[in-house]
Parts: structure tokens; C-alpha cells; sequence
């Protein structure tokens, strides 16, 4: 049977590019009568956000991509999350260890930096020099019972090369002298995306694996390993990594990537769907009647989509032409359906619940409400020069704390306390007063010097159109 599966990491916001991903795996699984999988890669710690898994839940099926089996709905290969199969990829590496095809590495993160800067230096790509490599593993298995830290690493052949094929490139080879000794499993325990990637898809019976690109110079690792385990190999598809305009890769420096931006800035999901199942390129061309493009539902998709049709140019993310799709979209609904659609996107009772107190306390009538809220039911918001600078600033300095707002933004919990703690951190790491790092950012949300409690608006605005706000104004700014 056909089983393809999508893995996203709960780092944040569900990203608008594993929507795209899975999108074709689902098409390709209906296509075949196969399963789409949804599974939850976890086990980066760090980086974990603890509402991130739910969010993807939300942002797939508001697009309609619903799987089959997931760690919510269950499946015969259960549990579906990384973190809850920690003893397998623990197993796993001893199996690699004993038959030699991975080692231990002791070496300490100041080793490890000391070594890129050495390479760099050299002008040599920063790789691990597999000094461990060399240790006996008896020695090795007897350092890590004492316990001394160490990571587990993929012994890759030091001659050769590794060939796997590509469903839409053909064959593809990278020679072992350009391998890294991959880490597979952390000192903490856990797994790296390699190491529990491999593990997984064999354990799930993944037939199929469908991914972006960017994952093409993994693969020779995955490859090894599955070769180590003595496992077939799935069929390798990678996508096209979606591109800005000027054809670098899509990020939120230059378009809004998070699917909760999408949602609460009311694009309709079957224009998002449409969308996309542009970017694969595998969609029929347009009729001639068509003026600059067909819509077409998910349905017409599985029926009519055809992989080898794929361009590997790297499809352009034109928000732009997403925008006038959607518009396409709206201007077809009915007037029961578009009065219900904006009642649901930018009126919804539980919006309004939260944005009323903010500017009770600050009008006289009913009518004043939107003198004092309108900034968080628009979408273009700027604010003028001398609203943006702070008097004694410039605009080369308003620009660079504009920047370092967005990062210390994006980093940081979405609630009053954490942003009031970020801002005030932020003014203390630029050298200016909280009191003009707060006007900076109620000029950036709300185009006014004055408003309603700034960061009771940020959390009720939320952090993707917030970012996008901020990033606009960047833009505008230059």
C-alpha cells in the first residue's frame, strides 16, 4: 500500500510551506488509495512550543488536509510522536554502534566551535574532523557508562560515494569525501531528525517520501542508514522549495510564512488550497478562456494532478497574486456566504469579546469604538515619520530597532507579562528607554501615539499579524 506522511516540528506558528508539503502527499495518497500520515518530530527540545502541536492540527484542517492517522485520530503504528518513541531511536543507535556503522563522540561544544573556526580559517567547509572516530568501542561504551557526555554519530564511508534516485531528478550521487559524520543521537537522549526520520518512516511503513528539497543533501545520510539497517528504501520525491520574487527562499523576512497570519487576515481556505496546488505545478494548464488562472478545488487536484508535471524551477510565492485569487474567491460567494465569511474573520464574537474592554474606559459613545479600535480590524496600518521616530532618533536608528523588535518579538510567549519583559529587555540590549521602545511598537501596531493598552492589543492582534505589521513598516521604511 502507498503510505506518505508529512512530520512537522512544534517550534511555532504552523509554516505556510508544510501546508504546500501536505498538500501533494495527500493528493499523491488519494490518488492511490493510500494513507497520509501526520506525525509529530518533537524531540528538538529547545525549541519546542507547547501549543504548536495543536496549532498545526487547526491550520491543516481549516485547509481541509485531513490524515488518516495522526498522534490525535491514532493508527496501527501509534504513538505518532517523536518524544513518546525515544526507547526505539535508543535502540536503534546500539544496533548502529555494535555493528560499527555509527560511534560514540566525546567531544564538547567548545572542541567543536574551536574546530569551525579553525576550518573557516582555512577556508574549509565546517565539518566534525571524526577525531572520535578512531576510539575503540570498548574504550568508548566504558567512557559513556561512566557518565561522560556524549552524542552518537553516523560512521560514514571515508571512500565512495552514496547514489539514490529521485522520482523527478533521476539519479543523484554525493561522494562520502562531502558526508558529514551526521550526529543521530543527542547527549540528552533524544534523536536528531535523521536518526528518528529513518527509523520512523521504515517502523510506519512509509512507501513514499514527499519533501522540500532542501532535504535532498540529508538524504545520502538517510540512505546509509537505511542500507546499516539492512531496510528497502521509500521512493524519494523532493518538491520544489517555494521562492520569493526575487527567488530565494520563502521566509518571513519577505512574506508572512505563518498559516495563522493567513487565517486571521481572511484568506478563504479554498483560495490558500487553489494557491497551492499552483505552486506544485502539476495542475493542467489554464483553458483558453481562463484570463490568468483556473480555480480549482481539492477534488479537481486528486483527480487531475499529475507529478511528472511538477517544474523543479522553484515556484514563485506571489502574495500579491494570492490576494487577487482570493479576491477571485470572495467576489464568487454569495451575499449570505461573504456576510458570514467576514463574520467569522474579522467581526467573530470572540474578537470583538476581546477587543471591547481594551476601549470601554476610553470613549463616550458607542460611535467613538472605532476611533480607538479600528487598527485591529485593518490590514494596512502605517504610521506617519514623525509618529514612527522618537524625537532625538534618527530613522538609521529607528530602522535598527525596528529590526531587533521583530526578533525579540518572535522569540518571544505571546502573553502580557513575556511581552512587557521582552520590550523592556530590548531596551536595555539598544541603549534606548523602555518608554521609547514602547512608543516605537504602539506606532508600529497602531499608526497613534496614543491607544488602547499596547500590550493588551499586541496579544489580542496576535503574534503572526503583528509580525506582519512590523515587517510591513520595515519595508515601507527603507
Amino acid at each position: 500500500m502507498v503510505r506518505v506522511r508529512i512530520a512537522p516540528s512544534p517550534t511555532g506558528d504552523p509554516h505556510v510551506g508544510t501546508a504546500y508539503i501536505a498538500l501533494m502527499n495527500l493528493i499523491f495518497a488519494r490518488q492511490r488509495e493510500g494513507k497520509f500520515v501526520l506525525r509529530i518530530e518533537d524531540t528538538d527540545r529547545t525549541r519546542f512550543v507547547e501549543t504548536s502541536e495543536r496549532m498545526i492540527y487547526e491550520a491543516l484542517r481549516w485547509l481541509g488536509l485531513e490524515w488518516d492517522e495522526g498522534p490525535d485520530v491514532g493508527g496501527p503504528f501509534a504513538p505518532y510522536r517523536q518524544s513518546e518513541r525515544t526507547a526505539l531511536y535508543r535502540e536503534r543507535a546500539e544496533q548502529l554502534l555494535a555493528a560499527g556503522s555509527a560511534y560514540r563522540c566525546f567531544c564538547t561544544a567548545a572542541e567543536l566551535e574551536d574546530m569551525r573556526r579553525r576550518q573557516m580559517a582555512a577556508h574549509l567547509p565546517p565539518r566534525y574532523d571524526r577525531r572520535c572516530r578512531a576510539l575503540p568501542p570498548a574504550e568508548a561504551a566504558r567512557r559513556a557508562a561512566a557518565g561522560e557526555a556524549c552524542v552518537v554519530r553516523l560512521a560514514v564511508p571515508l571512500a565512495g560515494a552514496t547514489t539514490f534516485r529521485d522520482e523527478l531528478r533521476g539519479e543523484i550521487t554525493f561522494e562520502h569525501a562531502n558526508v558529514d559524520d551526521q550526529v543521530l543521537l543527542k547527549s540528552d537522549g533524544y534523536p536528531t531528525y535523521h536518526l528518528a526520520n529513518v527509523v520512523d518512516d521504515h517502523e510506519m511503513q512509509i512507501s513514499d517520501v514527499i519533501r522540500a528539497e532542501e532535504w535532498i543533501s540529508s538524504t545520502p545520510k538517510h540512505v546509509l542508514l537505511y542500507q546499516a539497517f539492512g531496510w528497502a528504501l521509500p521512493r524519494f520525491w523532493h518538491m520544489p522549495l517555494l521562492r520569493n520574487r526575487d527567488k530565494s527562499k520563502i521566509s518571513k523576512r519577505k512574506n508572512p510564512v505563518s498559516l495563522i497570519y493567513y487565517r486571521q487576515a481572511g484568506f478563504l481556505p479554498a483560495a490558500l488550497v487553489n494557491f497551492l496546488g499552483l505552486m506544485g505545478g502539476g495542475m493542467p494548464a489554464p483553458s483558453a478562456e481562463a484570463k490568468e488562472v483556473e480555480r480549482f478545488t481539492l477534488a479537481d487536484m486528486i483527480a487531475q494532478f499529475q507529478f511528472e508535471r511538477i517544474s523543479l524551477g522553484g515556484p514563485v510565492f506571489d502574495l500579491e497574486k494570492l490576494k487577487w485569487l482570493n479576491g477571485v474567491y470572495l467576489r464568487a460567494l454569495s451575499p449570505e456566504e461573504f456576510f458570514r465569511a467576514v463574520r467569522a474573520n474579522v467581526v467573530p464574537d470572540e474578537y470583538l469579546r476581546a477587543v471591547c474592554p481594551l476601549v470601554q474606559e476610553r470613549i463616550e459613545t458607542l460611535a467613538q469604538f472605532f476611533d480607538w479600535a479600528d487598527f485591529l480590524f485593518r490590514d494596512e496600518v502605517l504610521p506617519a515619520a514623525e509618529v514612527l521616530i522618537p524625537k532625538q532618533r534618527d530613522l538609521a536608528a529607528t530602522r535598527k530597532a525596528m529590526e531587533a523588535l521583530a526578533a525579540a518579538l518572535e522569540s518571544a510567549d505571546w502573553n502580557k507579562e513575556a511581552l512587557d519583559s521582552a520590550l523592556r529587555a530590548l531596551a536595555d540590549e539598544i541603549g534606548w528607554s523602555a518608554k521609547e521602545v514602547f512608543m516605537l511598537a504602539r506606532a508600529i501596531l497602531t499608526g497613534k501615539k496614543a491607544s488602547p493598552p499596547l500590550l493588551e492589543s499586541l496579544v489580542v492582534f496576535g503574534r503572526a499579524r503583528s509580525l506582519d505589521r512590523l515587517r510591513r513598516c520595515l519595508a515601507a521604511f527603507r
